[in-house]
């Protein structure tokens, strides 16, 4: 597969393979934090507030996301649902 690809173009169900090709390359581990994908965020991050009623009621839902770019659409790895949050809470992306 070749990434990125942009997000807005992909169907739900190609948002998962694209999801799951990103989580074997990065071994598992989250591209912002670093920590492993099926635990929880590195503590500094779990720290910092996010103001939950910015995001949609079912943001929450899920435990892992494909980030990506808001201007380009395309894709920038997989995170844990928080740092997705804190990213773009804290540093617009």
């Amino acid at each position: 597969m070749n990434l990125p690809v942009n997000y807005e173009e992909l169907s739900i169900p190609m948002r998962r393979e694209v999801r799951e090709e990103y989580i074997r390359r990065q071994k598992g581990l989250c591209s912002f934090c670093g920590e492993p994908l099926n635990g929880d965020p590195r503590t500094d991050i779990k720290s910092k507030k996010i103001t939950v009623r910015r995001f949609p009621e079912s943001f929450f839902k899920w435990p892992v996301h494909l980030h990506h770019d808001h201007d380009t659409g395309m894709t920038k790895g997989a995170v844990h649902c928080y740092c997705n949050a804190v990213l773009f809470e804290y540093y617009g992306e």
